[in-house]
């Protein structure tokens, strides 16, 4: 990233930024850190480049607070027999029981659950506001004992229990603030921003192709709500690094066996499934992945994807997660290489049209370089955790949508609804990328214009419209080759309106 697209990051986005240096990756490595903890451990340990001994103290913290889960048992024989107060920072649900009223957690990754745990009521209330934010909410718990009590009746069990709990996110959230900083930004700058938010280079790509541009489209997911997506590439592009190390809020699955239950619903256990509980699923390495039930899983999904309601048995649910499909591709199915089935190497449930049609898009992974040291990050970025929390905050804001909605028109009466919807969903998604202070259809303007407050119609229709609409024609174009049918259907042609 440029020094002058880092001063403005500074000016800008004082508390937001963090001093990474990816080409040294063997620290962080070690600790086993995800993105978005490391750079939350740099925001609170270091005000700059890191010194060894910050470096040191961050080794110390992380060794002390977030355990392995090897260590889990000597945590617990710390808490119940030595009756310590144990702080670590962890991943926490909490679950309220209906008919007692009982609050209790768990903590996923080191497999304690809620029979073993307790919230009291003392705790919860100065809690809760931070608990609720998510199925699965990121923290520094302080955990203790409740031993057991025979003098009560009824009895009293021994539990975990929770005593404190300091969010995971040490600023302050806003839409409003980082709008305005998005303002003192040209779009290529911006585009730097969003790479180095996500520890890639800017600099480490080549200016005479698309390859920058194509690689922020796999961010589309993280700010549009059910935005389904697929990306084929060769190996070693960084998706899985993206969509399973970036973020808290997506879900990585690597190959291995799926089932309905576990991404839709459990009967058995009477639990929801990942959908419900993520911004984005990616199948990754999907050519490895296996399911259940072909039949049954194929009829799931294409009724999530279609509406964002799942059923199952009698529990009929409601989510927001989008599908994403991650898999690796030989060089002669690219369709830049000869074209044909490009989905043939996929898994039997992925060839169906009309499954195949609920993809909104397609990201043409092999535009995507592979990852080499230049390719990372070595200076001033965006504090992930705090990007990736900005952009699941902007799932939620329809404003964006009511821009499109009124700028964007097809000029066919025919079109079909899933290729405009389609279209319209990723423009939107675009648009919250690379333009969030765009938020009235007036800041769109006929003309070339150097207000910071507007975009032409001209940028608006490159950056974001006709990419758009590259990504669902190339939907569009497997689907012709899957099936004969759709072949006689055309790409709508669409127009912005001011």
């Amino acid at each position: 990233m440029k020094s002058e697209t880092e001063n403005k990051l500074r000016d800008f986005f004082t508390d937001s930024v963090v001093y990474k240096d990816l080409r040294n990756t063997a620290f962080f490595a070690t600790l086993g850190c995800p993105s978005f903890m490391r750079d939350w451990l740099l925001g609170r340990f270091c005000s700059g480049e890191p010194s060894e001994d910050e470096l040191n103290s961050i080794e110390t913290f992380v060794k002390e607070h977030v355990p392995r889960r090897e260590q889990w048992t000597a945590i617990k024989s710390r808490i119940i027999k030595d009756f310590e107060r144990v702080k670590i920072l962890a991943k926490i649900s909490v679950n309220i029981d209906v008919s007692t009223g009982v609050v209790a957690f768990s903590l996923p990754d080191y497999g304690l659950t809620a029979r073993e745990t307790i919230i009291e009521d003392d705790e919860w209330h100065e809690f809760k506001d931070e608990l609720v934010g998510g199925r699965e909410v990121w923290g520094m718990l302080e955990l203790g004992y409740r031993a057991p009590d025979d003098s009560c009746r009824p009895k009293k069990s021994g539990k975990i229990k929770l005593n404190r709990f300091m969010t995971f996110c040490p600023y302050e959230i806003s839409l409003d603030a980082y709008r305005e900083a998005r303002r003192h930004f040209t779009v290529d700058e911006w585009y730097d921003v969003l790479l180095g938010a996500v520890d890639y280079n800017s600099d480490g790509y080549r200016t005479d192709d698309y390859s920058k541009e194509t690689m922020l489209t796999r961010l589309l997911p993280f700010v549009e709500k059910r935005l389904n997506l697929i990306e084929l590439a060769p190996k070693g592009t960084g998706k899985s690094y993206l969509y399973g190390r970036v973020s808290r809020f997506g879900w990585l699955s690597s190959g291995g066996v799926m089932s309905r239950a576990k991404m839709f619903y459990d009967i058995g256990k009477k639990e929801e499934g990942l959908v419900s509980g993520h911004d984005f699923i990616v199948l990754d390495e999907v050519q490895t992945i296996s399911f259940a039930d072909v039949d049954e899983m194929r009829a799931a999904m294409k009724g999530y994807m279609e509406s964002g309601v799942f059923t199952v048995g009698n529990h009929q649910g409601q989510a927001d997660a989008g599908v994403l499909l991650s898999g690796n591709i030989s060089q002669k199915k690219m369709r830049d290489e000869g074209g044909g089935n490009m989905f043939e190497e996929l898994p039997t449930v992925f060839h169906e049209s009309a499954l195949i049609d609920r993809f909104h898009g397609f990201i043409m992974g092999w535009k995507i370089p592979r990852m080499t040291n230049d390719l990372k990050i070595c200076g001033w970025g965006l504090n992930s955790e705090y990007f990736t929390t900005i952009m699941h905050e902007l799932r939620n804001d329809g404003a964006y949508r009511n821009v499109i909605d009124q700028v964007v028109k097809t000029t066919s009466e025919k079109a079909d609804t899933r290729d405009t919807e389609a279209v319209k969903r990723l423009t939107t998604a675009f648009l919250k990328l690379f333009y969030p202070h765009i938020v009235s259809a007036e800041q769109v303007v006929d003309d070339k214009t150097n207000d910071l407050d507007q975009i032409s119609s001209r940028e608006f229709y490159r950056n974001c419209l006709e990419p758009a609409r590259k990504m669902r024609m190339t939907i569009l174009e497997q689907l012709g080759i899957l099936d004969a049918e759709y072949s006689r259907r055309n790409m709508p042609e669409f127009t912005v309106e001011r």
